[in-house]
């Protein structure tokens, strides 16, 4: 198994974007994170965060699929 951390960005011109898109979520969630480190948080308030921004994600790509 690789020992590379999965938690990079493809295109390091869309972290920034990526890390706004994942405070806003946070936001909306009610969740207190901040930038660095959050490692008072529980797994399932950063487990929301990463499950709230792939479904946003998803509903953005079939709306633009679907033409909307």
């Amino acid at each position: 198994m690789s020992s590379k951390s999965s938690n990079t960005t493809n295109v390091p011109e869309a972290k920034e974007a990526m890390d706004k898109f994942k405070m806003e979520v946070a936001s909306e969630l009610g969740v207190p994170l901040t930038n660095g480190y959050n490692g008072n948080l529980t797994s399932a308030q950063n487990g929301s965060v990463g499950g709230y921004m792939v479904k946003k994600m998803i509903e953005a790509q079939e709306k633009q699929m679907a033409g909307k």
